[in-house]
């Protein structure tokens, strides 16, 4: 038998690092919390008789590992020579002292045990081990009953386990992933489980189809966090309208006036192009410069960039929401995280987007994260960006040319059995 012990931060990883390394197989002795996490005492080659042998041979007695005390009788004093033996009174009544000496053990042990305020503390502490406890036993559990649903999948319905694989390997997030399992036919072919994530990727993304400059007038707002490339984006578009209809009918509207540089970075740009920059600090002030710029083909508004929890953010949305009827059109990095896009969608999610801008997409190796976003939120897409060049490094958006830009990008490795129980594991137990 092979004991091992294994310490991680919570007890998915811990059983986790089990499996990986004594197999599925492994018996967990036990679990205990410590202040660096988890500790899982696991074996393999288990021999309980062995354990509960070697447990009783090596365990000292109990009357061996108590202390022994040793008694003697009270020694009786030695009688005085000469003197006759006391006589003792037939009756002695206690005297008041001793009646109150002895109420005094029952109030030594009346203020021996611990104030209410204690006990609930105690309690409370026992309550909290006990939850975490069961909590560690629960995730325990559902490691263990993911692993098994994630097997049988595999062995019933292999080719639904490979696709589910393949979208994993795209980095398409579980949620999105599962959508699309479910949409599939009942009865599947091996060519089909090979070219279906694609199209099915396809299918789920939704595209605006709104050509560049197109010959509809239009106010559009470019919303987002900071550092995604909104006003970048901007210059890509105000050069396109004005080499198709002028630099006379193209504006551009800046209400960033918290970035250092964010408004000179826009007057740059329209000094390059010709066109005029308006600055507008507040909702009235918006609204004047969009009543003045009516005759305007293009008006473009770069807004400043913000975080979701940053408290500018309610003022910024109101100057958009009180300007009157505009387009606003959200913009996010295909390279960022999947919680900074969720965090952007949720944020600026008041103002009802019309539409996305996705932009870097040559700084990001795996596409999968974005698209999972999009297609969980249905937001249709307008235009992709790939690079700095203005105005040439931006297009409209096709679905087709997306997924087969996923399909070209590097291939990762497949993922292990143990990532893909932990992904969808509980969710085909579940179904």
């Amino acid at each position: 038998m092979k004991i091992k012990r294994f310490v991680a931060p919570d007890m998915r990883q811990a059983m986790r690092e089990v499996r990986e390394e004594q197999g599925p197989d492994a018996v967990i002795l036990s679990t205990r919390r410590m202040d660096e996490g988890i500790e899982v005492i696991a074996a393999i080659d288990y021999d309980e008789a062995l354990v509960r042998e070697a447990a009783r041979h090596g365990a000292p007695p109990a009357e061996a590992t108590a202390p022994k005390v040793e008694t003697r009788p009270a020694a009786s004093p030695a009688p005085v020579q000469g003197a006759a033996p006391a006589q003792l009174p037939t009756a002695v009544p206690a005297p008041p002292r001793r009646r109150s000496a002895a109420v005094e053990p029952a109030a030594a042990a009346a203020a021996a045990e611990p104030p209410p305020q204690a006990l609930m503390e105690r309690a409370a502490r026992d309550t909290a081990q006990l939850r975490s406890e069961l909590g560690d036993l629960r995730a325990m559990l559902e490691v263990q009953l993911s692993s098994l649903a994630w097997n049988d999948l595999e062995r019933r319905q292999p080719l639904r386990a490979r696709i589910l694989r393949e979208l994993t390997r795209f980095g398409i997030e579980a949620d999105v992933a599962r959508t699309l399992v479910d949409e599939l036919p009942e009865q599947i072919n091996a060519e089909q489980a090979r070219y279906l994530p694609l199209g099915m990727l396809s299918r789920s993304l939704a595209v605006s189809g709104r050509p560049l400059c197109d010959d509809g007038r239009g106010v559009v707002a470019l919303v987002g966090p900071t550092g995604v490339g909104k006003t970048t984006t901007i210059a890509k578009l105000a050069a396109r309208a004005v080499m198709r209809h002028g630099a006379g009918r193209v504006a551009l509207v800046s209400t960033d006036h918290y970035r250092i540089g964010a408004a000179a970075q826009l007057e740059h740009y329209g000094r390059l192009l010709g066109v005029q920059v308006y600055p507008a600090y507040d909702a009235r002030s918006l609204g004047t410069v969009l009543e003045m710029l009516q005759g305007r083909h293009t008006v473009l508004i770069d807004t400043a960039g913000m975080a979701g929890s940053d408290p500018r953010l309610a003022q910024q949305l109101e100057i958009l929401a009180g300007a009157g009827e505009l387009r606003s059109c959200l913009v996010l990095a295909a390279n960022a995280q999947i919680a900074s896009l969720e965090e952007a969608v949720r944020a600026y999610r008041v103002l009802k987007p019309h539409a996305c801008i996705l932009t870097k997409l040559d700084e990001s190796p795996k596409l999968g994260g974005a698209l999972s976003v999009l297609i969980r939120h249905r937001l249709p897409l307008d235009y992709v960006t790939d690079g700095q060049r203005v105005p040439e490094d931006i297009a409209t958006a096709d679905a087709r040319v997306l997924v087969c830009r996923v399909a070209r990008a590097p291939r990762a490795e497949a993922p292990d059995d143990n990532l893909m129980a932990e992904r969808f594991g509980l969710a085909v137990a579940q179904a």
